[in-house]
């Protein structure tokens, strides 16, 4: 039975047997005992479904990971101690020292570093390229030995909205899968699969932990690139993995199941960023409120976007529900019913201004953090980028009287008198 999103977030992943708990249970434990070696060594040979470590699986994270699987369409997904950590195993679970990555630019800049510093120094290449350009100007930008393209539905903080059709087009062109940093759209929102995305990231951390109680991130398969059709491109899928016994992943496991198979199976066994059963059992109780919540985020920031727009005292505001930001028409595509709760925006009076308006904020809390039920607000020219001159603000697209607001889900009208009063003072 095809059941709706709301109904998702509360029944899948987990259905308690008779007398069992209807919760799902917190499972804090490392190992799990077997009778026999025989019982254990068929999961060390991948030949029956269990547990043996938790560092590979564990009940409690299986058990949400599947919920998310259901929610972005997915048929496979393994939770990760961070949003930082999903974005590095979906990529490095198919690039390897040699090959090539593109990317958006627009992307978060821990992720832009990842790429273009930490993965480079492990011999990964990556092209940047503008996510407004043109197929064909895209696809200049792939090689031979290209693996993969990566993209944010909405990309922080610019906010700006992919073109997600155009990217799988070009991606499934070349050969390689998409994937889509899905954090600030949730699949309330957007489910990139839809549009043609192979593989959904998430920092569990913002909208889906929702509370600021627990850090975590997920991967999502959604079990339809073919890795069959490249296994010269593909090699760790398609042949056989030497250090877990031999094992092809896609013989073993089909397109469904492969590449978070050899996630967990090769990558969480040497790499270790699992995420702990208590705070899978947080980020559970999360997601059985994500659409509600959602719709209070959206809301109040569409509100607020109005308001901060129409004030004589603000000099630009981005967000794209607003029907003159340049992403609307991508946004009413992708995101029709809401996109998410951050705003970007500036005062007139400039970087002092920006400054004194953070000084007078009374509910909006200054934090780095966004997505959270609690609203929060950051100027990153005087707080995560202040080593920077004006000037190098303005080049990495992050000018020095940026604004960065998280609306939470306080009320709107208290919200607006907050910032209102703040705006006075600055």
């Amino acid at each position: 039975m095809n059941q709706n999103l709301e109904t998702l977030c509360i029944q899948a992943g987990y259905t308690p047997g008779n007398g069992e708990p209807r919760q799902v249970p917190i499972v804090q434990s490392t190992t799990f005992k077997y009778a026999t070696s025989q019982d254990m060594g068929k999961l060390f040979d991948l030949e029956e479904a269990g547990y043996f470590y938790s560092r590979l699986a564990n009940p409690t994270c299986d058990a949400v990971a599947a919920k998310i699987a259901a929610l972005e369409g997915g048929t496979a997904a393994m939770l990760t101690g961070s949003g930082q950590a999903a974005n590095f195993y979906a990529v490095f679970n198919i690039a390897g020292c040699g090959d090539h990555v593109v990317a958006s630019t627009a992307i978060y800049g821990g992720t832009y570093n990842l790429l273009s510093v930490t993965m480079k120094r492990m011999g990964i290449d990556v092209t940047f390229v503008d996510p407004d350009a043109s197929e064909e100007e895209l696809s200049k930008a792939f090689r031979e030995n290209t693996k993969a393209m990566f993209g944010e539905t909405i990309a922080n903080p610019a906010l700006n909205v992919l073109d997600i059709e155009k990217f799988a087009k070009v991606a499934h062109a070349h050969g390689v899968p998409l994937i889509v940093d899905n954090t600030f759209a949730t699949p309330v929102n957007c489910r990139p699969m839809e549009w043609g995305a192979d593989i959904v990231t998430h920092s569990t951390t913002k909208y889906m932990d929702g509370h600021g109680a627990a850090l975590g991130g997920v991967v999502v398969d959604s079990g339809k690139f073919d890795w069959t059709e490249y296994p010269d491109k593909f090699p760790g899928l398609c042949t056989p993995d030497e250090s877990y016994h031999g094992v092809t992943y896609t013989e073993r496991f089909g397109l469904a199941g492969a590449f978070i198979t050899k996630c967990t199976a090769q990558l969480m066994r040497d790499l270790g960023s699992v995420q702990s059963p208590q705070n899978a059992f947080y980020l559970n109780l999360g997601l059985e409120s994500l659409p509600f919540r959602m719709r209070q985020h959206c809301a109040n920031a569409q509100a607020i976007a109005e308001f901060l727009s129409a004030h004589p005292k603000v000099a630009w505001v981005k967000y794209c529900g607003l029907k003159g930001d340049k992403y609307y028409a991508l946004a009413q595509k992708y995101l029709p019913n809401g996109s998410c709760g951050v705003i970007s925006f500036g005062l007139k009076s400039g970087r002092k201004g920006a400054e004194n308006f953070m000084e007078h904020l009374k509910l909006g809390a200054i934090e780095t953090h966004v997505a959270d039920s609690r609203t929060c607000c950051l100027h990153p020219a005087s707080t995560t980028h202040r080593q920077m001159t004006d000037a190098e603000l303005e080049a990495a697209g992050v000018g020095a009287d940026l604004i960065r607001l998280s609306c939470g889900l306080e009320n709107t009208q208290d919200l607006i008198a907050d910032l209102a009063q703040a705006i006075e003072k600055a």
